[in-house]
């Protein structure tokens, strides 16, 4: 799920600053998410998906 959100992420044109904006939480948050060193709950799943204007299906295929 990590690899797919960053790569939603890279393909929406958006940097981890500019996710991290959206969601109201520091830069270093989402590079954590990204590279696997925190884990999200589904909440958290569902808000960093829409804060890349896509839908949890798109994410996950």
């Amino acid at each position: 799920m990590v690899q797919e959100l960053n790569k939603a992420r890279r393909e929406a044109g958006l940097s981890q600053q500019q996710v991290a904006d959206r969601l109201g939480v520091p830069q270093s948050y989402v590079a954590k998410i990204e590279l696997g060193e925190r884990r999200i709950d589904v909440i958290e799943f569902l808000k960093f998906v829409e804060a890349l204007d896509a839908t949890w299906s798109e994410i996950l295929g």
